[in-house]
């Protein structure tokens, strides 16, 4: 659905003419990226979505939570939202943006500018895993990381929770609400007594040592082996990863931070560079793809209401310079 910006029969904009000019240009076809755009659209503005097709979601094969698709792929998700944008006459591209300037010039790899009123960027995040065998390859398979997300579909069955993490002690204690059996291994991880005292009241296992690698057998998780040669038999593992946001486009305009470094946007997705909207996992690591969707949705009403006044400070200089030439 997505068009390259290096077909033969591409448009203008893809050639990289810069005289046409976007109401809003959206960087980022995720959930939050196409909720904007299907907004926008129906409200009559000219919008173009940009996407580097890599989504975050890309290794899990079912989608939970989202009321009315729970358990749909994460791509047939896209693929919906992308034909529905279509028919509204959204311009969608495939392609990496390099920079967006001040200006709003919206600068892609090869060359191709887009000028644009008013810039919303939902670029998401990756998840920074750690280096332990077998972590990448059995990511979004057995090895999870939301239990909201993931945990009923593992319910009632041996889990382990790696402390890779500070955050790992939270989702340990919130993994036994879907099995008795919970195994937290620590691994290079500190526990506080208090963290301690905390799991035992849970009824949860704490299993000291590093982790060596997982276990893998017939392209299932099997077990956690530890350094010492022990394995912790387990069908399923959860892990919290180090979010690190695609916030390389925000940060380059010049956009603020929080405290723990990331970029700071209001309830509408507004950030603190003018006609800058940033949403979804970019802003905000918890949100889940509902959530992100609610969040585009959101930006988009804030993003018309802000050209709608600049048209009407627009309509209304022409209409006091007609009404002069008139006298």
């Amino acid at each position: 659905m997505i068009k390259t910006t290096n077909d033969d029969n591409s448009s203008g904009a893809q050639r990289g003419d810069t005289d046409e000019v976007y109401d809003v240009v959206v960087v980022g076809a995720g959930a939050a990226g196409l909720s904007a755009a299907l907004l926008l659209s129906r409200a009559r503005r000219k919008v173009v979505v940009i996407d580097a097709g890599t989504p975050r979601n890309a290794p899990a094969a079912h989608m939970h939570g989202f009321l009315s698709r729970d358990g749909l792929p994460p791509g047939a998700l896209l693929d919906l939202g992308q034909a529905e944008v279509d028919r509204y006459g959204v311009q969608l591209l495939q392609g990496r943006v390099d920079q967006i300037d001040h200006g709003y010039h919206v600068r892609m790899e090869g060359g191709v500018v887009l000028k644009a009123r008013r810039v919303l960027i939902a670029t998401g995040l990756r998840d920074e895993l750690p280096d332990i065998p077998g972590v990448r390859e059995r990511w979004g398979k057995d090895l999870l990381h939301c239990p909201y997300c993931h945990a009923y579909e593992v319910r009632d069955q041996p889990l382990a929770v790696l402390g890779t993490h500070p955050g790992a002690v939270h989702q340990a204690l919130l993994l036994r609400q879907w099995s008795d059996d919970v195994i937290f291994l620590p691994h290079t991880l500190d526990l506080t007594p208090e963290d301690r005292e905390r799991l035992d009241a849970r009824g949860l296992y704490v299993v000291g040592g590093e982790i060596k690698q997982l276990v893998v057998d017939d392209d299932r998780l099997r077990g956690v082996e530890l350094a010492g040669g022990r394995v912790v038999p387990r069908t399923a593992a959860f892990l919290f990863p180090r979010f690190v946001p695609h916030d390389e486009l925000l940060t380059g305009l010049g956009c603020a931070k929080d405290d723990v470094g990331w970029v700071v946007s209001d309830r509408t997705g507004r950030t603190s560079v003018p006609g800058v909207w940033a949403v979804g996992n970019v802003v905000d690591p918890r949100a889940q793809v509902i959530t992100a969707a609610g969040m585009g949705s959101t930006a988009a009403f804030a993003i018309n209401t802000d050209l709608l006044d600049e048209d009407i400070d627009r309509a209304v200089e022409q209409h006091r310079y007609a009404a002069a030439a008139t006298r």
